[in-house]
């Protein structure tokens, strides 16, 4: 039985900057392209902005929001380093020849409280450099990296975003991480080339560039990547938004789910 939850997330300024404003901006904002593989440099790049003081202090609030802690006791520390979070890629769903079923969205770093809270950092490579775009209680990153390499080692984990779906894919297969993925493709998963035939269906008419995406409407393509994460939850919550401090954070709530 799977219990639905919700996941609190703080939206940094470039979340702030395309999710708040509504989706008019987010259409007509550039997203900035992440790396295609993580190298040693990407990961330095990442930790130096996930250790940021300016990071630490946020994180210290995003803790003692529910009065948990108070922000000067939370004294949150990084945990080891940080993972690639893929998700589904919009070349594979517009069939480019030799495209990856998944890109590099962010990578995601554990923080930690003095009192054991948890949250994801997850950073990306803005038009600023390498920042910290959103924070996001639970562990959904690295528990369905841990459940990939299981179920497929050597495998890529991703996640497509639309139906909030984990699998991991590799050789001519895709399997599912969880139940959004198991209705999807079926508890034994897929091939690849039927899993290309699904989300061309799916998404093969709201890809960037489409009239879809360039109307502005909400459920385009590229809606909730690093650089728009949570816009469609944003804006139901946009008016209680918390202020977090520093990096100009919002809190938004997003959907998770997990097993019970």
């Amino acid at each position: 039985m799977t219990a639905m939850t919700l996941r609190v997330t703080a939206a940094a300024a470039v979340l702030a900057a395309t999710a708040l404003l509504g989706p008019a901006a987010q259409a007509s904002a550039a997203p900035v392209p992440q790396p295609q593989a993580v190298t040693a440099e990407t990961r330095a790049a990442a930790a130096r902005a996930a250790g940021s003081p300016d990071t630490l202090a946020t994180l210290s609030r995003f803790f003692a929001r529910e009065g948990k802690v108070s922000p000067a006791a939370a004294q949150p520390r990084i945990e080891g380093e940080a993972i690639p979070v893929n998700h589904l890629s919009p070349d594979f769903v517009a069939g480019k020849a030799g495209a990856s079923v998944a890109r590099l969205e962010f990578l995601a770093g554990k923080a930690v409280s003095a009192d054991g809270q948890q949250a994801v950092l997850w950073t990306a490579r803005t038009a600023a450099g390498w920042q910290v775009v959103n924070i996001a209680t639970g562990d959904d990153e690295f528990r369905y990296a841990q459940l990939g390499a299981e179920k497929l080692p050597g495998g890529t984990v991703f996640r497509e975003p639309q139906i909030d779906a984990w699998y991991v894919a590799g050789g001519e297969r895709v399997l599912p991480l969880d139940e959004d993925a198991v209705r999807a493709v079926g508890a034994g998963g897929t091939s690849l080339a039927r899993y290309r035939a699904r989300v061309v269906s799916a998404y093969g008419d709201k890809l960037p560039g489409s009239a879809y995406a360039e109307g502005g409407r909400a459920g385009g393509f590229d809606e909730p990547s690093a650089a728009g994460a949570d816009a469609a939850s944003v804006g139901g919550v946009a008016a209680g938004a918390v202020a977090l401090g520093a990096l100009g954070v919002a809190a938004a709530v997003r959907r998770s789910r997990r097993g019970a």
